[in-house]
């Protein structure tokens, strides 16, 4: 679930093994790249952790953040 904290949005993911940690970071960066609103993440072997701001916007929480977390959301848990 995201927590705004600190004027962003944040989630931290855990996977099975760094491959698939690895592979949901690719398929965020490529969702990312077509929002051209890029994140701010951290990965440490199974654990991804990602912050979201618009720096455009002052570092602050705005509806591109929310539409890339919604859209991260689809890629841990595709229906």
């Amino acid at each position: 679930m995201w927590q705004e904290k600190n004027r962003q949005l944040y989630r931290a993911f855990r996977f099975p093994d760094f491959r698939d940690a690895f592979a949901f970071m690719t398929k965020v960066a490529l969702t990312a790249e077509k929002m051209d609103h890029h994140p701010t993440w951290t990965n440490t072997y199974n654990q991804v952790e990602i912050w979201l701001s618009t720096h455009s916007a002052g570092d602050v929480v705005t509806d591109k953040d929310h539409a890339l977390a919604a859209a991260i959301d689809k890629i841990f848990e595709p229906s």
